[in-house]
Parts: structure tokens; sequence; C-alpha cells
């Protein structure tokens, strides 16, 4: 495989050029949107709502796990699409002096303000956004197909091909496409209709069966579970590769059927209505074209797309155009039970979502388990976000009508 891969390149390069060309001759393209003015304001430490607040003692597990794999990377390898914060080596310096660092809790505090500033992250004038949460789902299995167990894990076809945009063109920076190869053509891969209807049976791709294809769906917008096996194992799953279809939120879906009001959808109430309805929910489901492919993980946690393992509390989705992997990020928000009380900490970006797109957008990953199932699932909040970086870096953000260094 390694060997083709200077003409897979090309080939690639020229599919997506044909395949965009041949978009822009024959469909009139939709009004333009107002592209993200995604900017950055230095502040104060003293400006961060509630920073003396946090213990910080939370984070340190999430900080060195996100160093590790920062210190693994080449040192001039760029960090960020949209919003650019310097190189790996612009790290390398607080990331060491991290891993030394003793066990006080006033250590950390007084290590993070003397090689960190804080920026504010805002799209214009705009500095709050939406703040959900996830968890590690739980679900049933088996490694044959029989009795309850009907509903197939599947594990990434080799056909399924990952395209990054930005390499061909630099306008196309921070997007990203998937499909397969036919007949010299990139194509859309298999929606997730047409998965579950049996598109891709019969070819061994199967990594076990589970016992509801509720939790299935669910386990797919999670990105991560366990599953208790029938001879009373543990597998743990982690995401792998998605189809390339958009994520769509089926509590729109169920909104726009008049189901339900949006302001009652949540994934408790989701999951009820699926339960109460079985002969409408597969359709339902259907809507999100978006699948999920995973494989099988071992170690500390659910694994992160910066390949570090999860903590409690403290890892945080983000859309990566515009927060990097492994930036600690100052949230600002509210409790996901109680309106009337900040939710305040450092957090670690250490992963991202289909779901998850926007300059101000997190998704806090609560843990495994009831309580993390239910504080994810009432998780829908306002809120802001702070990134702190080494003094060393001048971030600079590079998007359309965005001059770079603006």
């Amino acid at each position: 495989m390694a060997s083709s891969g200077i003409g897979l390149r090309a080939f690639l390069l020229v599919a997506v050029l044909l395949l965009v060309g041949a978009c822009a001759a024959q469909v009139t393209p939709p009004p333009a949107e107002r592209p993200p003015e995604a900017r950055v304001a230095p502040l104060a430490f003293a400006d961060l709502p509630g920073w003396a607040g946090d213990d910080l003692e939370g984070v340190r597990t999430a900080l060195i796990r996100s160093c590790t794999r920062l210190l693994a990377q080449p040192a001039d390898r760029p960090l960020g699409d949209a919003v650019v914060i310097g190189t790996v080596a612009d790290w390398r310096g607080p990331c060491t002096e991290l891993a030394g660092l003793g066990d006080q809790k006033t250590a950390l505090r007084a290590y993070l303000e003397s090689h960190f500033q804080p920026y504010r992250l805002s799209d214009g004038a705009q500095d709050t956004g939406l703040f959900t949460g996830y968890y590690e789902a739980e679900l049933r299995g088996s490694l044959r197909r029989e009795g309850r167990y009907q509903t197939p894990i599947y594990t990434r076809p080799a056909e399924l091909v990952t395209v990054d945009l930005g390499q061909f063109r630099s306008e196309l920076r921070g997007q990203r496409i998937a499909g397969r190869v036919r007949d010299g053509r990139l194509e859309p891969f298999a929606t997730r209709a047409e998965i579950e209807a049996g598109a891709l049976a019969g070819r061994n791709l199967e990594i076990l069966w589970v016992d509801d294809p509720v939790d299935s769906f669910f386990l797919h917008i999670q990105g991560s579970g366990r599953v208790r096996m029938v001879d009373g194992s543990t597998v743990r799953l982690g995401y792998e590769s998605q189809n390339g279809h958009p994520y769509v939120a089926i509590g729109r879906e169920l909104v726009r059927r008049g189901e339900m009001p949006l302001d009652q959808v949540s994934m408790p109430s989701i999951r009820t209505w699926l339960a109460a309805h079985p002969d409408q929910a597969a359709q339902v489901m259907a809507a999100n074209p978006s699948y999920v492919f995973f494989r099988r993980t071992e170690g500390e946690g659910p694994i992160g797309a910066q390949g570090a393992a999860l903590t409690p509390g403290r890892s945080l989705a983000v859309d990566r155009r515009y927060v990097p992997m492994g930036v600690p990020v100052w949230l600002d928000t509210l409790d996901p039970f109680d309106a009337n009380r900040p939710l305040r900490r450092l957090v670690v970006a250490q992963d991202t979502g289909g779901a998850i797109t926007g300059v101000v957008r997190g998704d806090i990953f609560f843990g495994y388990g009831a309580a993390a199932a239910e504080q994810a699932g009432q998780m829908r909040r306002q809120g802001r976000y702070y990134l702190l970086l080494p003094r060393a870096v001048v971030p600079r953000t590079i998007l359309q009508g965005t001059a770079p260094g603006a």
C-alpha cells in the first residue's frame, strides 16, 4: 500500500478536481453563506470567569496525555487549520516542563499562568455558542449473530477513502470528504439506510452484534462504547472512520414531523420516542445518513481524535478547524441540571465529531455509566471558551475573507 502512495494521491487529486468541476458545471451553487470570522483576542488570567475556583487537579491527566501525543510529532508540524497556533516546537517547552511538575495544586496553577496566555475565541462579534455532552455508551453483544443479537457493528471497509481537501486547494483547508473510488471516479459511500439494508453484509466486516438498534445508533453518535458480551467479557469500541455523509440530528426530524417541540428535544426524550414507536424508529434513524465505523480499543479510556485516552469531565470535542487538538481550553458554561449554576473548568481539546461544527462549539465528555449518560443527555447550554496558548505563540486566523495574521 505504501509503495503506491504517490500514485494514489495524484489520482485522488484528479478525482477531486473532476468532481468539483463537474458539480460546478452542472449545478447552480446556492447563495453563499457568511464565512465564519474566527478571531482571537488576548486576555489576562484574571479575566477568565471563575479561574480561581477550579482546583485544576482533575485536568492534570488530560494535559499530560495530550502533551505526550504532541511531543511525538515532528517539531515543524503546524498546529491548526483555520486558526493556526504555531508549530509543535512551540509546545515542546511547556509540555516538557509539565512532565516534571510536582503534584502540588499550586504548582500546576503557577505553571499554567507562567507558560500560557489566554485568548478569547469568537465568531466575529459573537463569542457564545452551544455546548453539549457525550459519554462512553454501554451495549450488550455477541461475537455471533444469534437470538436477539441482530445489529452489526462494522469495522472500516477497505474501499472507504478519506480526502483532506486542504492538501489540494488552500481555500479548502480544514474540509474533508469521504467516499469510494469506482470506475475512476470518487463517489459517495453508502448511506446509513443503505448500510442497514445490507450494503455491507456478507463481507466479514462485523466486529460483533448487539441486541438493540437504538443502542447501536447512539453508539454512532457517542463515538465509543463498552459492549458486555454474552460470556461476561467486555469489548471496548472506538471510532475508526465515517462514511462521509453529513450528520443530521434526528431530534430535528422529530420536530419536523410534529412529534415533539424543539425545546423538549434531548437524548432521553429521543430514546423514549424511539422505544415507543418501534415501527417508525428505523425510518427516523435513517434520516441521519452519517454512519460510523469502529475498531476494538484497549487502554485507560475511549480514544479521542487526538489519539489520547479521554478524561471524564476534562476532555472536550471541538471543531478542529478552529481549536487544534491538544489545546487547553477554559470553559465557561452552565450546569446541565441547573441553569443558575456555572460550569467553569479547564478542559483539553482532544476529540471532534460530525455534529461539532462552528467557531464556538463544544461537546463535553462526561465518562462512562448511567450518571455520565444522564449528564450528557441533559447538557445543552450556551457558553464561551478561551484558548490557553504558549506565550511564544502568536495565533493567526486563516479563513475566507480574513487575511493571515488578522
